[in-house]
């Protein structure tokens, strides 16, 4: 048999490492002596040397007792020899022994007899150090109790990673008795818990001879098979002082108190950083829609699966939302995250949608009592309650809907509608955290999104006005082609007071007028409004456009102090002229064939409602094919460009090849007011044309 299969243990793999001697017995030293029947010196050891201090050949052929023995004890020494060659039984204990220098060393000696194959009989004493052999023993009796008497679970695998040792307390750990353990791996003794990593680091650890520190290991043991625990285990190679290696030793604490505050302390900053994040993305416009959207893509997937924010269709409408025990309630779905195709997402309503929910649905439940409604496990028998059809409670079976919670939103004391939140994916079902968590978002939100609904609301009641109050079309009017616009601004503005018009006057003649009433909202609208039919009725005077605008200024003056910037000319076909007073508004473009645009160079003049300063009328060519372009601030003014950029640029897009009116008014529109502007936008173009013959 070669050393490598020598090696190799029955049944077994091969020894890691190269076999070399135990370090134990180099460490107590133990000398062998064989003796004869006359107790004459046969064999002597190295070790026996140096424990003695008598070379083998000081030694050999002289009779021990009287070598090594003190006289006192030469008659004790006969008795326990001829007992051994005698009747063949072993003794041990503890002897003194004299040294070559003259010493006396106390040595632990065992003593038995032995027998060659031709019959003849010896004495052999193997003796170490008895110094040595009791600190050994107290090193290994405080090992034992250290280990036996630890609350930190211990075992040690040999190299094929079955047991050989394990203490009582991962015997109770694991729920089973330590001789269970022996011989067996621990997939064996725990064949409930996945323990396949904690082998696997096992492995690496053999390996490597690196060791593994504070790994977790979640799953039950037969001393608690209904609750999951957490274990940390720790693993090292187990070496003697030769380097061979004898297996890995393994420490298991549980830590499911430690490892389950944890989980709670990482709940809670989740939570925290949710609802800071919430504080953050909600609210950032007063735009109804955009505010419920940030709030569902809050909610996913920190919160649910799916989330839908939903408002009672009398709340946005500005209605009261009181229900009644058996009213319906009939909700506006403003936002649903995520925005795939999933079967749970297909089962909720869609942006934008009404939909009538019966009083016995869940979502009815919680606006009507203003109370959160939590459905921990959902069955069955729920999901009719939760989904609005029969169709989409099919939906929501077949996306997997475990667990449901509806939270209402609340604003000033009046329930807006409710945020609605599923899990599909998320194996955890809705805890009583989650339900603080969403209360919380939806306080949050609740007051963003009501602030943005009555601002929607003014809004529109503003723009209402605003758009009533201005011509639905310019008249037809002799010797020019008009085209108009008139664009709000962006949804989280207000609209402002900006208006045109376009009055026809007697001899053929036509009043041009552009003006903006600083301010915004419902209170600019009808001071526009006022000037409009302010400006309309002196038209008729046909005064010089300095005149009228000192007259509109006494007007706007007694406005509750009003402000407003205006541009007023008249156009005469028959002298293909324009008269044109401006107070304070930015000059009108005038584009003619053949040459570049330019800005007309009026006196600025001072805005309407100033008073005090008089107002100043230029004449400027208008040939047939001209072009006069008027236009209000909101058209040209960015907090990124200065305003000379912006008008040049205004000018740079009039330079082009004439073409139709409309397209020049979408042109700019298009280019230059930016769909998030803060100011609203009249614009007014006009091009003179040659009067029939």
């Amino acid at each position: 048999m070669s050393a490598a299969e020598a090696a190799v243990p029955e049944g077994g793999s091969p020894v890691r490492g190269p076999v070399r001697p135990g370090g134990l017995l180099d460490v107590l030293g133990v000398a062998s002596v064989v003796l004869d029947t006359d107790g004459r010196i046969v064999l002597w050891s190295p070790q026996a040397e140096e424990l003695f201090g008598y070379s083998a050949r000081e030694a050999l052929g002289q009779y021990a007792a009287r070598l090594m023995v003190h006289e006192q004890h030469l008659e004790l020494v006969g008795r326990l020899f001829a007992d051994v060659m005698r009747t063949g039984q072993s003794w041990a204990g503890g002897f003194p022994v004299r040294h070559k220098d003259g010493s006396t060393r106390l040595v632990e000696f065992r003593n038995m007899r032995l027998l060659d194959d031709r019959g003849d009989v010896y004495a052999l004493g193997l003796a170490a150090d008895q110094s040595t052999v009791r600190r050994l023993e107290q090193d290994v009796a405080l090992s034992e109790r250290m280990v036996m008497q630890s609350p930190i679970g211990y075992a040690v695998l040999d190299t094929r990673l079955r047991f050989v040792s394990v203490n009582p307390a991962l015997e109770q750990i694991n729920g089973v008795p330590a001789a269970e353990h022996m011989g067996r791996t621990l997939r064996e003794v725990l064949p409930m818990l996945d323990s396949g990593p904690m082998e696997t680091d096992a492995r690496r650890v053999l390996d490597t001879g690196v060791p593994v520190i504070d790994n977790t290991l979640v799953g039950r043991t037969p001393a608690d098979p209904d609750e999951d625990h957490t274990w940390a285990h720790s693993l090292y190679r187990l070496e003697d002082a030769m380097g061979n290696v004898l297996g890995v030793a393994v420490s298991v604490v549980d830590i499911t108190e430690q490892h389950r505050a944890s989980l709670e302390a990482e709940a809670a900053r989740r939570r925290l950083a949710v609802v800071a994040d919430a504080s953050a993305r909600i609210g950032t416009t007063l735009e109804l829609d955009r505010t419920a959207c940030e709030l569902a893509e809050v909610a996913v997937p920190e919160l649910a699966d799916v989330a839908a924010v939903d408002l009672l269709d009398s709340v946005v409408e500005g209605r009261p939302s009181t229900l009644g025990p058996s009213e319906a309630a009939v909700i506006r779905a403003l936002a649903l995250s995520p925005q795939d195709d999933s079967d749970a997402v297909r089962a909720a309503d869609s942006p934008g949608r009404i939909a009538r929910y019966e009083p016995d649905r869940l979502v009815t439940e919680c606006v009507r009592s203003g109370e959160a409604v939590l459905v921990r496990q959902v069955k069955d028998e729920d999901l009719p309650r939760i989904a609005r059809s029969p169709r989409a409670a099919e939906l929501l079976g077949r996306a997997g809907l475990h667990s449901y919670l509806a939270v209402p939103l609340i604003a000033r004391g009046e329930v807006l509608g409710a945020l609605d939140l599923k899990r599909t994916r998320n194996p955890e079902p809705f805890g009583e955290d989650d339900v603080l968590l969403a209360r919380e978002l939806a306080a949050r939100a609740a007051m963003q999104i009501d602030n943005a609904r009555w601002y929607q609301n003014a809004r529109n009641t503003a723009l209402t006005l605003q758009r009533s109050l201005l011509p639905s079309r310019p008249p037809v009017t002799t010797g020019l082609e008009v085209a108009s616009r008139y664009q709000p601004a962006g949804a989280t503005s207000e609209v402002g007071g900006d208006w045109f018009d376009v009055i026809p006057l007697e001899g053929g003649k036509t009043a041009l007028v552009v003006g903006d009433v600083m301010g915004s909202g419902i209170s600019a609208a009808a001071t526009m409004g006022r000037l409009r039919t302010a400006t309309t009725t002196l038209a008729a005077l046909d005064l010089d456009p300095a005149l009228l605008l000192e007259q509109l200024d006494k007007t706007t003056s007694a406005l509750d102090h009003s402000i407003a910037t205006c541009v007023y000319a008249v156009h005469d076909p028959h002298t293909k002229q324009c008269r044109i007073a401006n107070a304070g508004h930015l000059p009108p473009a005038r584009v003619r064939p053949g040459r570049p645009p330019e800005l007309l160079d009026l006196p600025t003049g001072v805005p309407l409602g100033v008073g005090g300063v008089e107002f100043c009328t230029v004449t400027v060519d208008f040939e047939p094919g001209d072009e006069l372009v008027f236009y209000t601030d909101g058209l040209v003014e960015t907090r990124r460009h200065s305003l000379d950029e912006r008008l040049d640029f205004l000018l740079s897009l009039l330079d082009a090849p004439a073409r139709p009116l409309e397209e020049t008014c979408d042109l700019l529109l298009w280019t230059l007011h930016h769909p998030d502007n803060h100011d609203d936008v009249a614009l007014l173009i006009a091009r003179a044309k040659h009067l029939p013959q």
